[in-house]
């Protein structure tokens, strides 16, 4: 295990260099970055009306974006289907380890027994079965990943090795992750210490606004240095030392994934009357990651890259609210006009009833946490300047386990083992489609759903064990269950969904860590 080191706020190190090209590269860049908790609704580009996010519309308007795209319910396993191409019903393909293994250790020597004991318990995919950024390596790829690192929700130094990663920087364990002024984080297997950040629990703050929780938020003893500046940072170095040589660069964000945190309110939202102080700061949090985009976009102009790069943009799984106040939106969730605590079933979750100022889930059924669509059905776009047909909106079915696949087409890059991601690699370049019976599983708590491309979902609701059927097209706010009028296609539905998770729908559950 390579020395502790420390550094101090402005000295962020130099991450280690590849060997450079004399050439520019011939082969796309790919940036990919991934959004925590960031529910459609929160783009201006899809509704959003508090505050605007330019940067991201640009990428939406000018580039290619997908109607129906999943991620999964919470990130751990969005992150592991993700980066193995395997969906989140399976038990076989990875694991999803305790988080908060981290949060009271400084010292490398403890943090390495804890990592040990992870690694002992982890499930690793054969050798020549490839994690997403061995597929690039394949390729010839320099990769790095900057964050929110790998899926956890305690990861380890062994595994971000062992899959393919020529540079990482960010939190390993992603109870860290939710304050955002780490004491350290690392770096290449070393540990790196911020100087004036001094919290144990990286400055993580309380969720229910009172006027308590807000004093305890704004009070930055020990909290100086935010670590999605320093994640802005080793982007744009690693960008500048690799320009003349293809890179895949995958950055999942802390952000907006709360507690509400945030160094400024800007101004676009300070001024505006609607909102309270917390969720002012909540949609600055939203604002400095557009403002981040904006921010990589330019430094690939400067560099004269920007139509030598694609931009991949979406988000782990649906909304999520950190901005609860009594009486106006409030957590456990609940209908403000009966009472009721929304239960995703006879009850469920509509930004009507619920008082969300931002309608963050665009006005679908359910969050975070929950097979419904508002908890699932995350943005997904491709943005390459002048390469990529501009302002066009997909309606083909697809799933974050279909990317690596589709990268592996792009590339050129045989895939050994058969994922269950498929490619649509030729869905966005040469807009064919997929058959009809082409379906996406996910998990959730409250069991697993499926979808085909012709639009029926059958949901599992597993504190009852009972099925609902739904016909996304003509009702995708998931109001009208159809399951008596459609058995036949219930039957169908479910004989899927039992076979992706190997006869026990109860791995729908299991999966969600």
């Amino acid at each position: 295990m390579k020395k502790e080191i420390l550094i101090s706020a402005g000295l962020l190190g130099s991450m280690a260099a590849f060997p450079q090209d004399a050439k520019p590269a011939a082969k796309p860049n790919i940036i990919f970055i991934y959004a925590d908790d960031l529910g459609k609704g929160l783009l201006s580009a899809y509704g959003q009306t508090q505050f605007t996010t330019p940067n991201i519309d640009k990428l939406v308007n000018d580039g290619v974006s997908f109607s129906r795209a999943y991620g999964c319910m919470v990130s751990a396993p969005a992150r592991a289907s993700l980066l193995t191409g395997y969906h989140d019903c399976r038990t076989d393909k990875w694991r999803v380890s305790p988080g908060g293994r981290f949060v009271p250790l400084r010292d490398n020597a403890a943090i390495a027994r804890e990592e040990a004991q992870i690694d002992a318990q982890d499930i690793v995919l054969p050798q020549n079965d490839y994690y997403l950024p061995q597929v690039f390596k394949e390729a010839g790829y320099a990769t790095a990943q900057i964050g929110k690192l790998e899926w956890g929700f305690t990861a380890t130094r062994l595994q971000m090795e062992h899959r393919g990663w020529d540079y990482y920087y960010g939190y390993l364990d992603h109870v860290r992750c939710h304050g955002f002024y780490p004491p350290y984080l690392f770096e290449n297997g070393e540990m790196v210490f911020i100087d004036g950040n001094t919290r144990n629990d990286c400055g993580k703050s309380i969720e229910q606004e009172t006027p308590e929780t807000y004093a305890e938020r704004h009070d930055m003893a020990g909290k100086s240095v935010y670590s999605q500046d320093l994640f802005l940072e080793k982007i744009l170095a690693f960008i500048r030392e690799n320009k003349n040589r293809p890179f895949f660069l995958y950055h999942p964000t802390q952000l907006p994934h709360g507690p509400v945190a945030v160094p400024q309110v800007y101004p676009e939202i300070a001024r505006n009357p609607n909102l309270t102080a917390i969720e002012k700061e909540y949609a600055s949090m939203v604002k400095m990651l557009d403002i981040h985009v904006g921010i990589i976009m330019d430094e690939l102009q400067k560099l004269g890259l920007e139509e030598n790069t694609m931009i991949v943009f979406s988000s782990d799984n649906g909304h999520e609210i950190y901005y609860s106040q009594r009486g106006r939106v409030e957590k456990p969730y609940r209908n403000l006009k009966t009472g009721e605590l929304f239960n995703d079933f006879t009850n469920k979750y509509y930004t009507e009833f619920s008082g969300d100022v931002f309608n963050g889930n665009a006005s679908m059924a359910g969050l975070k946490r929950s097979n419904l669509e508002g908890g699932v059905n995350v943005p997904l776009v491709f943005y390459r300047k002048g390469q990529i047909a501009e302002n066009r909106v997909v309606g083909q079915l697809v799933a974050n386990y279909d990317l690596l696949p589709t990268f592996a087409e792009m590339l050129g890059v045989e895939l050994p083992v058969k994922k269950d991601g498929v490619s649509f690699w030729k869905i966005l370049t040469e807009n064919q489609k997929f058959q009809s019976d082409r379906y996406v599983v996910f998990a959730s708590n409250i069991g697993p759903a499926v979808i085909e491309n012709s639009g029926w979902k059958l949901r599992h609701y597993a504190p009852k064990d009972v099925f609902e059927l739904y016909n996304l097209n003509t009702d995708p706010q998931e109001r009208h269950n159809l399951i008596d009028k459609y058995p036949e296609i219930a039957r169908k539905l479910k004989a899927v969904l039992l076979k992706e998770c190997n006869g026990d729908l109860r791995n729908g559950i299991n999966r969600a860590g």
